[in-house]
């Protein structure tokens, strides 16, 4: 009996100690998996977070290309005058835009546009360009033609600081044709200044009735019914004895300003704000200078005529 007891001891402690040492490699098993999980969760939360980065990269970017538009949908021109038709705006937009198709929206595009009107167009001054939300914006002064040269085929307009412009139709300006200027043997290139005498003569007067319609018939300027100035007798260079300076309505009636701007007293005429004060008086009289006189003569001296303004 006692060696039967023995061996089922034995037997006994031999199965506790096999399944003691199951327990333990279950126990490691265990602690396996939960680490490969706990990895796994991991990589998992690293590929989620990369996943929605990349998903707001894409939304932000879809969001900036239309909060901020990469290329120029529309060129504005900021302030213009009121003289401005729609030939020389497509004109300025058309130089404006020259060689940015494909540029994306941004200064250096200002500055490309910039340099165009600088260069390329003689109709604006003091240009200056910015890069808005999704155009371009022009800001500029705008020269204004007051008179018109032809030389050969060619038509050129003049402003008032006799800056060259190259024609644009403007019907709805009052531009009044240079005629009788010396033989012209050659023109400057736009926007340069024309250097000649004669014709700064010409627009010396022009640049005066142009100041007189803004301050007494600023409705229905006078100049607008200007055909032509004459000045091929400037400083009597044909005949002393004729007057230097003649202007022609559009019905050919004759107003004889007579000599130079300034030079009056030299030739015992009339003030220069007189003869203004004498055209426009009569002017407004009859309510224009077609079909009323055979000529207007404003060479005389009248005292007794009251002058709209003080000086020019």
């Amino acid at each position: 009996m006692a060696v039967t007891r023995k061996k089922i001891k034995s037997k006994t402690s031999r199965i506790s100690f096999t399944t003691g040492f199951f327990k333990k490699d279950k126990k490691r098993g265990a602690d396996q998996n939960n680490t490969s999980l706990t990895g796994i969760l991991k990589v998992l939360v690293v590929i989620a977070c990369l996943a929605a980065v990349g998903a707001g990269l894409v939304f932000l970017d879809k969001y900036v290309s239309k909060a901020v538009p990469t290329k120029i949908t529309a060129i504005e021109l900021v302030n213009p005058p009121a003289w401005l038709n729609q030939p020389l705006k497509e004109k300025i937009c058309a130089a404006a835009a020259s060689g940015t198709q494909g540029l994306k929206l941004d200064e250096n595009t200002a500055r490309l546009v910039q340099a165009n009107l600088e260069e390329k167009l003689s109709w604006l001054a003091n240009v200056r360009v910015q890069a808005a939300y999704d155009r371009i914006l022009i800001h500029a002064d705008y020269r204004k033609p007051i008179a018109l040269v032809k030389v050969g085929l060619r038509r050129l307009y003049v402003d008032p600081e006799r800056v060259v412009l190259d024609f644009v139709p403007m019907p709805n300006l009052p531009i009044v044709n240079v005629k009788g200027l010396s033989p012209i043997i050659s023109t400057p290139a736009v926007g340069q200044v024309w250097q000649r005498d004669d014709l700064a003569e010409a627009i010396a007067v022009l640049v005066r009735l142009d100041r007189m319609d803004k301050l007494v018939t600023p409705g229905k300027p006078l100049l607008g019914e200007i055909d032509s100035i004459d000045v091929s007798n400037f400083k009597g260079r044909q005949d002393k004895r004729f007057p230097h300076i003649v202007l022609y309505a559009k019905d050919s009636t004759e107003i004889i300003w007579g000599a130079e701007v300034g030079t009056w007293a030299q030739y015992f005429e009339a003030k220069d704000e007189e003869k203004l004060a004498k055209l426009y008086n009569y002017y407004k009289q009859c309510g224009s200078l077609l079909n009323g006189a055979k000529y207007i003569n404003l060479r005389d001296p009248q005292g007794s005529i009251s002058l709209p303004i003080d000086r020019y």
